[in-house]
């Protein structure tokens, strides 16, 4: 069980998982492969005693979670210590293969060497055994090995499969007269089974295999009845592994932020439904009420919990680590970041500052002046990442949290430290764009695919119940200036990260562009400097300029729906897509043509452009 402290080869080898990666992309529930072996993160219930605080009480509460625990960190590689404890990991799969003799081996923990990789027992010297490729997962969130015995002896019939002395005597064929899938096979060697073989070319896909009921990392005994269909995938598929990550900035209470909660909290009680799920908060029908009171009011669970302990006395326990729940963070944060004297805290360090371009009279950069809002430089923040859990085969499906057991009331975190750009749009122009017919009927298309997406639940948490053209514009203009500022600031665009704050019925129309980085000295100004005058105007503008133009337009531009659950409009990997790390949505709701205009459509920043290329072709007569 190697952990992200802890080596498990000879003195040449070290395994590690960075103390970041255990929330993503490594966390509970995520296969990692490293030096040609393959693990499995395990649950917070094999953590060790000794971990690592991590406070946080407004993510807390908002998830309605005792608190945050980080696993040891990692030591300095030259004077580590081997068996320190850190996040446990598994070897899985456990059906290993030899690349010289072709023979399968079910590997158990018992077979574990510290220090050493799985060898070949047959070989001489050991040759290494490489992990097989596919694995079998369900929308209950289980994994496990494909039961490759079923699948060598599936042609057979019944009564021939019996006649099979042994469960493990296989091996992994490799043909020269096909190619892909066809030529690989499981054959079965057992000295009385009747030639059991089957090729690979169907694998992917269901096969009517039975489930586990359960992860590696379970136990018999934690096993479930699972009656879903299994889907054979490769290890390292895309639809393996669904985290559910939230995050969240350490900022100093605001007033506006117990404004917000006031007021939600007054609409909740005036609701007709409120005293009838006072009367029965644990009754049949309090799921259904919770539900209308959350859809008339635009309150959070953990508010009405709150009301409701209020109302009865009695604290509300949820059962809030069973499912994922989607909070709003951005009230707060919007608050302390555009409070008119900013307060300072340790992890906070905020200053006003603006473009440069006060006195300016000219165009291009007078039109990009009226544009912009405020600017405000965070010199030093600190962010909070938690994993709540994950789902597998489809991000809707069963979810699983991060205590398989279902035991602790505290998730796995981590914290970083950095700096960021943050900059809001001026709320008049804003005002009127958002209302340009061609700019609503455009938003009201992408809505419509929101409504339909299974993502629906977890997308409105940022862009609100109803989706405003502010929050599009928004998100791609967060896009457009992380690729840009990646290619001045010296960051690449995996480092840098986006906020956006979006929301129409709070006012809020701004972005926090910010680096963080896992260590207590954060980042080293780079960022800053390019948010200050006059940087961050030359900045935005080569960015307007850069995003007119893409090199799969007009496709591009004027695409009626593309990406994932066709979510984005104008937007693909060549303009305004990121790494999904980077974008809190992954790398969806996005639309060019609303920053930069086109096919009849205003775009927020056209007039910019049309200044900019005006000036270029003066200064050129």
């Amino acid at each position: 069980m190697p952990d992200h402290g802890e080596g498990s080869r000879p003195v040449t080898r070290k395994l590690r998982v960075r103390q970041a990666q255990t929330v993503l992309p490594f966390g509970v529930g995520a296969v990692l492969d490293i030096q040609g072996e393959s693990f499995v993160a395990t649950g917070i219930g094999d953590w060790p005693h000794k971990r690592q605080p991590v406070d946080s009480p407004r993510l807390a509460a908002r998830l309605r979670v005792s608190g945050f625990f980080a696993a040891p960190a990692t030591l300095n590689d030259r004077y580590d210590n081997p068996d320190a404890p850190g996040a446990p990991y598994i070897r899985f799969p456990t059906w290993l293969f030899c690349g010289t003799c072709r023979r399968m081996r079910r590997w158990r923990i018992a077979d574990e060497t510290p220090g050493m990789p799985p060898q070949c027992p047959q070989c001489s010297p050991g040759r290494p055994l490489v992990p097989m490729r596919f694995v079998q997962i369900c929308k209950a969130g289980h994994l496990s090995d494909v039961d490759w015995w079923f699948w060598a002896h599936s042609p057979l019939a019944p009564e021939e499969r019996q006649a099979c002395s042994s469960r493990e005597h296989l091996s992994f064929r490799v043909s020269g007269r096909a190619a892909g899938l066809e030529a690989l096979s499981i054959v079965c060697t057992a000295p009385k089974c009747p030639g059991a073989s089957r090729d690979l070319l169907s694998v992917l896909g269901t096969h009517g295999l039975r489930c586990s009921g359960r992860n590696p990392w379970q136990r018999a005994s934690e096993s479930a009845d699972c009656r879903e269909a299994v889907q054979v995938v490769q290890r390292t598929a895309g639809n393996l592994y669904y985290p559910v990550v939230h995050s969240a900035l350490d900022i100093p209470e605001a007033e506006g932020a117990a404004a917000v909660e006031s007021e939600a909290a007054d609409k909740v009680r005036a609701s007709a439904l409120w005293l009838a799920l006072c009367t029965a908060p644990d009754g049949p029908n309090a799921p259904a009420l919770r539900d209308m009171i959350k859809q008339e009011t635009q309150a959070e669970d953990a508010l009405i919990d709150a009301l409701l302990a209020e109302e009865t006395g009695t604290a509300v326990i949820p059962a809030a680590l069973d499912r994922p729940v989607y909070p709003d963070l951005s009230s707060e944060e919007w608050a302390a970041l555009t409070a008119p004297t900013p307060e300072a805290t340790r992890d906070f360090v905020v200053r006003r500052t603006d473009l440069g371009l006060a006195g300016e009279t000219e165009a291009p950069w007078s039109t990009l002046r009226d544009r912009i809002g405020e600017v405000v430089l965070v010199d030093r923040l600190r962010e909070v990442r938690t994993l709540q859990g994950f789902t597998r085969v489809a991000p809707d499906a069963t979810f699983v949290p991060a205590d398989t057991s279902r035991r602790l009331r505290w998730l796995p975190a981590v914290e970083v430290y950095g700096e960021g750009v943050f900059l809001t749009l001026d709320a008049g122009r804003l005002a009127d764009w958002e209302r340009e017919p061609a700019v609503v009927d455009r938003v009201l298309d992408m809505r419509g695919d929101l409504e339909r997406s299974f993502q629906r639940d977890r997308l409105e948490a940022h862009t609100g119940t109803v989706m405003a053209p502010r929050f599009v514009l928004l998100h791609t203009l967060a896009h457009l200036l992380i690729r840009q500022m990646s290619f001045e600031s010296g960051y690449t665009t995996a480092s840098l990260r986006e906020r956006v704050y979006a929301r129409a019925d709070r006012d809020q129309a701004g972005l926090l562009v910010y680096t963080a980085a896992g260590d207590a000295a954060g980042t080293l100004g780079g960022l800053i400097q390019q948010g200050e005058a006059p940087h961050l105007a030359e900045t935005l503008l080569h960015m307007i300029e850069t995003a007119a133009w893409c090199s799969a337009d007009p496709l591009c531009a004027e695409h009626s729906g593309q990406g994932f659950g066709n979510l984005n409009r104008g937007a693909c990997h060549a303009c305004a897509l990121l790494p999904e790390t980077s974008c809190e949505t992954g790398n969806t709701l996005l639309d060019r043509v609303l920053v930069v205009g086109g096919g009849g459509i205003p775009g927020y920043f056209e007039d910019v452009i049309g200044a900019a290329r005006a000036s270029a072709a003066g200064m050129g007569e």
